[in-house]
């Protein structure tokens, strides 16, 4: 099984952008209580204060990785900092526009607005790129647990798939293409305008379909799969590495599963509580096959 590293023989770069975001988020915790400025029906200080957990939980798992990496080390690491300066960079334009207390996504509306939304999708744009390169040292890291192993590139390569999901954000919906005059392009919000009610913390919609879940849950594959393969490492044994090799690709499975299942969800426009028969449907055949691929991993060990 994969043991930590020392952090401070860990990418530099990529925990500096951790610290970084850790402040960002003691900040935004005060802009939530000192400022009651709103934007879409939240506080001006939530998308900050998201994007800064979101990105401190990214940093410190790639800078993890990355200690593991014993081929292409240098690659790794330039494809690191590149991660750690494209998301600083991200979440810095984030900040500025919460700051002002203007939409920092799909925001269109004057020259400065548009110019930073474009340079946030160059940004994110980077830091998929690199996260890719990433994905590809790690796939020929040899790490010697097999069921490590593929937690480890399995994450990653589902993080990069729900990033991806992201780009069905940036379609615009039938009221802007009807509008006279374009201010905003793009949206979280299936079936319904952005700004309605929403969950707490979250805000992911209660009245239509939001994108932003599967983008949220595909992210942190990153983190799910490793931490599915070191808790069946207590639970199954160190000694049982086929068991625990089979159960990493089936639970890496039925992850990707349901991604694919709440993407289908929120295209319909439904909200993530209020599923319909199809998707209660969809989601119960979803938990008979992960179970019966379990149960046939165990089973085919045991044989």
């Amino acid at each position: 099984m994969m043991h930590l590293r020392p952090a401070l023989r860990w990418h530099r770069p990529l925990l500096a952008l951790a610290a970084v975001m850790a402040l960002l988020v003691l900040v935004s915790l005060v802009g939530l209580l000192v400022d009651d400025r709103r934007l879409l029906g939240v506080s001006v200080w939530l998308k900050p204060l998201k994007f800064g957990i979101s990105f401190a939980a990214y940093a410190l798992t790639l800078a993890w990785m990355l200690s593991l990496v014993t081929r292409g080390r240098r690659v790794a690491a330039a494809a690191g900092t590149t991660v750690a300066v494209a998301g600083l960079a991200e979440v810095g334009l984030i900040v500025f526009q919460s700051a002002r207390g203007r939409l920092s996504h799909y925001n269109v509306a004057t020259d400065l607005d548009d110019t930073l939304w474009m340079w946030m999708g160059i940004s994110i744009g980077v830091l998929w790129v690199a996260t890719l390169v990433l994905a590809v040292v790690l796939f020929f890291t040899p790490i010697s647990d097999p069921a490590s192993r593929w937690a480890v590139r399995l994450g990653v390569a589902v993080a990069l798939g729900g990033m991806a999901v992201g780009l069905l954000m940036l379609r615009p919906t039938p009221e802007q293409e009807a509008a006279d005059v374009e201010t905003v392009v793009g949206a979280h919000s299936v079936g319904v305008p952005d700004g309605g009610p929403g969950m707490p913390l979250t805000g992911w919609s209660l009245t239509g379909g939001d994108l932003r879940i599967p983008h949220f849950v595909g992210m942190h594959g990153l983190q799910a799969l490793p931490l599915l393969a070191m808790l069946l490492g207590m639970l199954v044994g160190y000694g049982s590495r086929l068991d625990r090799l089979r159960l990493v690709l089936v639970g890496a499975a039925g992850y990707v599963g349901l991604i694919a299942l709440l993407t289908w969800q929120a295209l319909r426009g439904q909200p993530l509580l209020r599923p319909d028969a199809a998707t209660w449907a969809a989601l119960g055949l979803l938990v008979v096959a992960v179970g019966a691929g379990a149960a046939s991993a165990l089973r085919t060990t045991s044989r």
